[in-house]
């Protein structure tokens, strides 16, 4: 980013803010039944130098908790004192939404769906072309982090283009197992980044309405690392290429659906690996009985899991990411994975029980 940008106060909702300083603050973008006002919580730090303008977003879809907790503990990092450029945190963007505990806005609205907006459209074409505007338009690279959707759970994956110049290289830095192909959906914030020239990483993980604890660790660690891959902290002490050797890609992807309706019986767990032909559950009456298998038509790994037992005929319930690589090499990495989060919790239990 050219220097002469950086000296450039950032305006947001009406309020500069220039290199060096943080702020709080509210951007309006409509009122509640009481008339109240509701607004967008942004925390905006600058540092001295120059560097990107990067955005950290959370729960475009209101119930998808755990990105907020991401950002949360992101204002925790003592890195940021060193911080080159500036960092946009926005913890809950469908704050409609969020209040109802709910995926959507109250017009039943997918604000994924919505963008680019506009100012005289629904609820939620307002309310992205205001988060476009106010924050992301502003920026040269952006996170998106969300989890699955009700009653679902994904292991955490990166999800981008990789058609696009230089997403694989930000992908990776993240550093988590998987990063998943995933061409950009009309309507989404990904796509409309991607129309307007700003690099974009989508973090999906755990569940909706639940925090994860590992995921919500994976992922703060992963902006931290694209961060410091962009520049904006310095370098940690691990190795960049290690941690890039920890990720394999997933070319496509596939759901397996329910053959009949009933209930879903079955025990397999994020992260496994199954085989095509392999009976993944059945699903059958109450009593167990008029049993029908649940049969994985793919090779691969599950990055996206069902946990309602009661399924109609059609409903996704196994979603199957498949690989060049070897099946022992990503089990491999995935039991690497988890063995790190655990020791890192074990020295994050003893720092706060000090």
């Amino acid at each position: 980013m050219p220097k002469e940008r950086h000296k450039e106060l950032l305006w947001i909702a009406g309020e500069p803010i220039a290199p060096g300083e943080s702020c709080s603050l509210e951007v309006p973008v409509g009122y509640l039944y009481t008339q109240h006002d509701m607004g967008l919580s942004v925390r905006v730090i600058r540092g001295k130098k120059p560097g990107p303008i990067m955005f950290v977003s959370a729960a475009i879809h209101g119930d998808e908790l755990d990105g907020l907790e991401i950002i949360t503990r992101l204002l925790q990092i003592k890195a940021l004192k060193q911080l080159r450029g500036t960092l946009i945190l926005v913890p809950v963007v469908n704050v409609f939404g969020f209040l109802n505990h709910s995926r959507y806005l109250p017009d039943r609205r997918d604000l994924n769906r919505s963008f680019p907006g506009s100012a005289h459209g629904s609820m939620a074409a307002r309310l992205a072309q205001t988060f476009l505007k106010e924050i992301v338009s502003q920026c040269t690279h952006g996170i998106d982090l969300h989890t699955a959707a009700i009653h679902r759970g994904n292991l955490p994956q990166i999800r981008v283009d990789l058609q696009q110049p230089g997403m694989e290289a930000l992908a990776r830095a993240f550093g988590v197992p998987v990063i998943l192909d995933f061409p950009t959906i009309p309507g989404s914030l990904r796509a409309t980044t991607q129309s307007l020239g700003i690099p974009l990483l989508l973090y999906e993980c755990g569940e909706a309405l639940r925090f994860n604890e590992m995921a919500i660790r994976a992922g703060v660690r992963g902006v931290v690392s694209v961060m410091r891959a962009l520049g904006m902290l310095p370098t940690g002490r691990e190795a960049k290429e290690n941690r890039q050797r920890n990720t394999v890609i997933a070319r496509s992807s596939h759901w397996v659906r329910a053959p009949i309706s009933g209930v879903l019986r079955t025990r397999l767990k994020l992260g496994q690996r199954v085989r095509k032909g392999e009976q993944l559950g059945y699903i059958g009456n109450p009593f167990g009985e008029n049993a029908q298998p649940v049969v994985s038509q793919y090779d691969g790994l599950i990055v996206g899991l069902n946990y309602l037992p009661l399924v109609d005929e059609g409903n996704a319930l196994f979603h199957v990411a498949t690989f060049d690589e070897e099946a022992g090499t990503i089990q491999q990495l995935l039991a690497r994975f988890h063995e790190e989060f655990d020791e890192e919790q074990q020295s994050f239990t003893k720092i706060n029980t000090k």
